[in-house]
Parts: structure tokens; sequence; C-alpha cells
């Protein structure tokens, strides 16, 4: 107590972890741009700057999938605890399930953090795994994706940044924020470069059959025999639902390498102190899976492909825009932004922050990710919006564009 008779409290420092993992976060990226919309602009506002599909009419989710959440629900039999790693009934027995896919990247950051330990990232990725790293102790390094090649995988990089301490590697496969889709002889070569490191590989596949380019999807754990994978999956992307929170946990492990190591039973473990995924819609997956029709997936496919179509087609036709490689899968694409065709714009923050004032668009800067002057542009907007978004961007290149020189 001091003196006064008031109390001296003690808490309320902050968290440096905390901290450092906040930073890593596309929300608190996107949410700056949003906060510099101009209000009284009556434009609507075009979100490329976070993919969230299930908003537009276009993506909405099969019927069938919502009718059994809305069975399950009525049926009286989903209110309860679920077990740690799931309701029998929706998983598979290799298989623990997750409150989403994010909640899926805590559990294995988590669980590989032991003292001393480093995992490797892609570069550019996808920042959960940085975040949940970062706030859980375990030091992450990067390996470069090279846009030259598709995005594919800088292997020779991999290997110089492993050491006695790297526990696994992380892909992420149709990727975000890339587009690309990894061939079958790409996932080949990173098995044997796992097999060669001795490291984990955790592919996540929350993309998984989002693909509509000329490369079929090739899930990692078909090499499970050349190294231990551990994939991480969910319903959010293919049924357009991010919102129902319902992800996995899966292992390829034919040598019984990841059961000797007992990482499944400390992902366990840890699902035991963590959130459970909502047990309604967990009680649902059987029927939702029974019931979507074929029609739906291809339905939306073929509307996912017509938007990075225009996307492509759109980015193109932008001067100071370079889109080096054709989104293939995903939602998602990375593009270059060329700062010498542009007169007062700063870095990619600068031009994401004006883009939003002046035009009502939300794009995602790379920059506090890694990427200095690359945007992220979600491309999972119904047509009409699409198209009007990409032309004010293209008018703002236009207005900012430096004027060209008379010879």
């Amino acid at each position: 107590m001091e003196k006064s008779g008031e109390a001296k409290w003690r808490f309320g420092a902050a968290n440096p972890a905390l901290e450092a993992a906040s930073r890593q976060s596309i929300r608190s990226l996107v949410r700056r741009v949003y906060d510099c919309l101009d209000t009284s602009d009556p434009r609507p506002v075009a979100p490329f700057g976070h993919g969230d599909p299930s908003v537009f009419a276009c993506f909405r989710t099969a019927a069938a999938a919502a009718e059994a959440v809305a069975a399950a629900v009525l049926s009286g039999k989903h209110s309860r605890y679920s077990p740690a790693a799931g309701v029998a009934d929706a998983r598979a027995t290799s298989c623990v399930l997750t409150a989403g896919c994010n909640h899926a990247i805590e559990i294995m950051m988590a669980v590989l953090a032991s003292p001393g330990a480093n995992v490797l990232l892609p570069r550019p990725g996808y920042p959960t795994y940085e975040a949940r790293a970062a706030l859980c102790g375990l030091e992450f390094r990067h390996f470069d994706l090279v846009p030259e090649k598709g995005w594919e995988v800088d292997l020779d990089g991999v290997e110089a940044l492993a050491d006695e301490n790297t526990v696994a590697m992380v892909i992420v496969n149709p990727n975000n924020p890339c587009g690309s889709v990894y061939s079958y002889d790409h996932l080949a070569k990173i098995a044997e470069t796992a097999r060669k490191l001795g490291v984990l590989v955790i592919s996540d596949e929350v993309y998984g059959h989002c693909v509509f380019g000329s490369k079929p999807f090739v899930p990692m754990g078909v090499f499970g025999e050349t190294a231990p994978v551990v994939t991480l999956g969910g319903i959010s992307k293919r049924w357009m639902v991010p919102g129902w929170r319902l992800g996995w946990i899966a292992a390829s492990d034919p040598k019984g390498v990841i059961r000797d190591k007992k990482v499944i039973q400390s992902i366990i473990s840890y699902c035991g102190i963590s959130v459970d995924p909502v047990t309604f819609v967990q009680g649902a997956i059987p029927q939702i899976i029974a019931n979507t029709d074929e029609a739906f997936f291809e339905n939306a496919m073929n509307v996912m492909r017509e938007a990075a179509e225009i996307c492509y087609q759109k980015l193109n036709d932008i001067d100071c825009i370079t889109c080096p490689h054709k989104p293939e899968g995903s939602m998602v694409v990375m593009v270059k932004l060329d700062l010498s065709c542009l007169d007062g714009i700063d870095d990619d923050v600068d031009f994401c922050t004006k883009v939003a004032r002046e035009e009502s668009v939300v794009i995602c800067p790379e920059s506090g990710l890694g990427m200095k002057d690359w945007l992220r542009i979600t491309f999972a907007v119904d047509r009409p919006l699409l198209e009007d978004g990409l032309e004010r961007v293209k008018s703002f290149c236009k207005r900012h564009g430096k004027a060209k020189e008379v010879k």
C-alpha cells in the first residue's frame, strides 16, 4: 500500500511476447487500413484485404451443409462438451478436430515449442504461424518462395537455414497468399529434403481442393513414407463457412515416427486445456460430407476461376503493379508494387492507406510481414464489386502516376 492508503496495482505491464505476436497479424494490418477509409464515400468498400467469401451470395455455402447444422442443433444431441480429440463420428482415427485451422496452427506451434527448437516458415506466408510461434517462444526462420518459379520452395535455402535444433518446416498448399499449387514432383522434393534434415513437414491444406488451374491438388500426406507429415485443414474454405470454426490435424505416419515421438499424444494433451470446436458443428460433419452435392464444389470453383481470371487480367492492366504468377488455387494473389511509377507514394503501406482513403478499396500491405512493396489481394469477391474495385485501383495509380517524359 502507498502511504496515502491507495493501492499500488501490480498488473497491466505489456506482455512482450503478445506484442511481438500481434505484429504478425493480417487482422491488425487490415484493420489499420480500414481505419483510413473515408466514411463519407458512398461507394461500397471493396474488401481485397482479408478473404471471407461467405459474405457474398455467389459463394454461399451448400444448402445441405446449413441444413445439417440446423438438424444437429435441433436434435438436442450436440449441446454437451466434446472429447479433447473431437466427436468420434466426426473424425477419422488419426485426426484431431480443432476450432478452425488457426487453432490447429496454435496447437502445432505450442506442441513443437521445446527449449531451443526452431521451425522453418515460408516467406511470403500466412502470418498466424509467426504470431503463434512468437507467443509460445518458438524460434522461427524464413525460407523464400520463388516467384519466378511459380512460388516454389527454395529448397537450397531450407537446407541452409536448418540446424540440429530445427524440428519442422511448414508449407501452405494451395498457397496463401501466392495462389500457387505445388506439383507432385515439387512436393516429392520437399519430402526428400525433410527426410534429409530429419524434420516434420507441416502441410497447411485449408485450401485443399480449392484449385482451378492446370495443376491438380496433391495432398502432402502421400509422401508420408519419405518423411512424416502432419496436415492441417478445415471446412472453412471448401464449404465457404469460416465462421463455423471446424478444422483438423491429421498425421500421415506409415513408419510410426510421429507416434514414437508422441506428437499426437501431445496434441491431444494440448486440446485438453484448450477450446473445443463447436459440438453441434462436429455433430453435423457426417451429414455435411454425405449430403453436399459435387455440383456445389464445381460451381464454387467455376466462380473462383472466373474471379481469379478477372483479377489477373485487370492487375496486368495497371502499370505500377506486377503479378508474377497467375493464381491457380486458394483465393489470394501476391503482386509487386513498382514505386518508380508513382509520385508521392512512399511504400506499400502508404499505397494501401491512400487507396483506402481515396477509393474505398482495402488491400493488405506486406512490408510488415517481410515483403516490402508487395501487396496481398483477395479475389473471393462477387464479380461486380471485384471489377469495380480493381478499376478504382487503376484510377488511383493513374492519378498518382509520374508524368512520362516527352522525348
